[in-house]
């Protein structure tokens, strides 16, 4: 009987804390990907609304299956840090470098970001730096949208 009693009041210590520290991240965001121009490829930037829930980043930008589309997913750390996974679909032959870089072919790239309070950044993973140019991503909370207490 104790050591039900001791085992309630730890979890009732404890919960709170393994409930909330996760999902200090959680809530809707608004993510700014630039990408510079590099040789004969020109540069963009893009805006759009992501959201965080259970610590998981979800981002999209145009209209799925279609050219001009991009999905971000992955997971985000207790710590902030994330590894996010980035997969789309070729707008136009004029912001895409490669060979076999044409309108409607799909593209993946892996992003390493960090998350910090109400703001983060991350940039595009350019391998050896031959195929991929070095963008940037800006991650801004949109206010009055946190979830859990605030980060610490």
């Amino acid at each position: 009987m104790r050591t039900i009693r001791n085992s309630a009041v730890l979890a009732l210590v404890f919960l709170p804390g393994m409930v909330f520290g996760g999902a200090h991240f959680d809530g809707n965001w608004h993510t700014r990907l630039t990408c510079p121009p590099k040789g004969n490829t020109d540069g963009y930037t893009w805006e759009f609304p992501a959201v965080i829930q259970n610590s998981n980043f979800h981002g999209e930008h145009g209209v799925a299956g279609q050219p001009g589309y991009l999905l971000i997913e992955g997971p985000i750390a207790e710590n902030g840090n994330a590894r996010l996974s980035a997969n789309g679909i070729i707008a136009s032959r004029e912001y895409a470098k490669g060979a076999f870089a044409h309108q409607g072919e799909s593209y993946s790239y892996s992003i390493k970001a960090q998350f910090t309070g109400s703001t983060g950044s991350g940039a595009r993973d350019t391998g050896l730096g031959v195929v991929g140019r070095p963008c940037s991503f800006e991650f801004t909370r949109e206010q009055g949208s946190q979830s859990g207490p605030p980060a610490k």
